[in-house]
């Protein structure tokens, strides 16, 4: 009898203990605060993340802006620099990396312009707009057709980052903001700066 005295109080303190536990947890996950986890945005939407505020970006500078596309959102755009300069230019300067998890051949960022149909695959499909001059930008080239930017060589391997740049006429120094796009990618709206 002894014995079975002694056994009663143990279970009874274990599944006190138990509970006590399970409520313990149960309230701490409720209090967890805004972790950002539920945005609203699915897995490999494409999207624009911007940081005017600046940012690392692996080394090379600020972070203007940075969007996210192609095929299963694998493809990250960051764009680093977009200074206007007194020579009447503006040069778009950033990093392309391939997240997916195959080869990216980019299909859809030659220039649909004739001129520039023998650049391959590059940034001559890039296009800078000035919604407030209403007017769309498209890529300077020399006097052999070829584009004022980068021009890759072959598929973009997984894991692979590329630095890339884009050169454009200015706009009106009233302008400040100016939104880039290349290809099937959301445009990003980025602040223009002089150098």
């Amino acid at each position: 009898m002894t014995m079975r005295r002694a056994i009663r109080p143990r279970k009874g303190m274990t599944a006190t203990v138990a509970i006590t536990t399970g409520l313990v947890l149960a309230v701490a996950g409720c209090s967890g605060g805004d972790d950002g986890g539920d945005d609203g945005k699915k897995p490999g939407d494409s999207q624009q993340e911007n940081n005017p505020d600046g940012g690392d970006s692996g080394g090379s500078g600020k972070v203007l802006a940075q969007v996210k596309g192609g095929k299963g959102g694998a493809l990250t755009l960051t764009i680093t620099s977009a200074a206007r300069d007194d020579s009447g230019f503006t040069t778009f300067k950033g990093t392309l990396k391939n997240d997916g998890p195959t080869v990216a051949v980019l299909p859809g960022w030659s220039s649909e312009e004739s001129e520039l149909q023998d650049n391959g695959l590059s940034m001559a499909g890039a296009t800078m707009v000035d919604k407030k001059g209403k007017k769309r930008y498209f890529i300077l080239r020399d006097t052999n057709g070829h584009c004022l930017c980068t021009r890759f060589t072959g598929g973009f391997e997984q894991g692979e980052t590329s630095e890339w740049f884009a050169q454009f006429p200015a706009p009106p120094s009233s302008t400040g903001k100016v939104d880039f796009q290349v290809a099937d990618l959301p445009s990003a709206t980025v602040k223009l700066s002089g150098e």
